[in-house]
């Protein structure tokens, strides 16, 4: 793994995760190289799962950027996108759903009433393509279990086993459902 190493007058060593991925760790002036080497094998799993929620939500921020044109064009193509993953989902899981309405919610992925009418944050576009996928499956989840429960899971985990690696990436991204 590679990381940039700073030595400084600290006691212990830390890691620390940049915007873009990469690792900085911190290390005492007297700290040794296989005291560092060991301190970085042992988080490892934890700085890989930290770099990859890190670059996901630095690719999110992008939105930003986007014009009003750019951002037009993608309410428009996640109407296509969200109207044939949700006929395709609720197809699968025996489901029916009202309307899709496309919003760019500032605390919300996706909303499902009720009457069972959905809404979609265009920003999911952004995002790696199984978090639309999850997001499409919890809301009509809720089509069969209108809460979150265990049993509302195991809806979600019929179709989607490893949601909870999504549900993660929507967490870190800042917004809930």
């Amino acid at each position: 793994m590679e990381y940039e190493l700073i030595y400084s007058s600290r006691k212990s060593i830390a890691i620390q995760i940049m915007e873009d991925g990469r690792v900085v760790v911190r290390a005492p002036k007297k700290a040794g190289n296989r005291a560092i080497e060991k301190f970085i094998v042992e988080k490892e799993n934890w700085i890989r799962t930290k770099q990859q929620e890190t670059r996901d939500a630095y690719e999110n921020k992008k939105s930003e950027l986007l014009t009003d044109a750019q951002k037009i064009k993608m309410k428009n193509l996640a109407k296509e996108v969200f109207a044939a993953k949700t006929a395709h989902f609720a197809r699968i899981m025996g489901v029916t759903y009202g309307r899709i309405t496309i919003r760019e919610q500032k605390t919300r992925w996706g909303s499902c009433s009720s009457a069972g009418n959905l809404n979609f944050n265009w920003k999911l576009l952004l995002g790696p393509e199984e978090v639309v996928d999850y997001v499409v499956v919890h809301e009509l989840a809720h089509r069969r279990e209108m809460n979150h429960s265990a049993r509302f899971y195991a809806v979600v985990a019929e179709i989607m086993p490893d949601y909870k690696v999504w549900q993660r990436w929507l967490k870190v991204n800042g917004k809930r459902l």
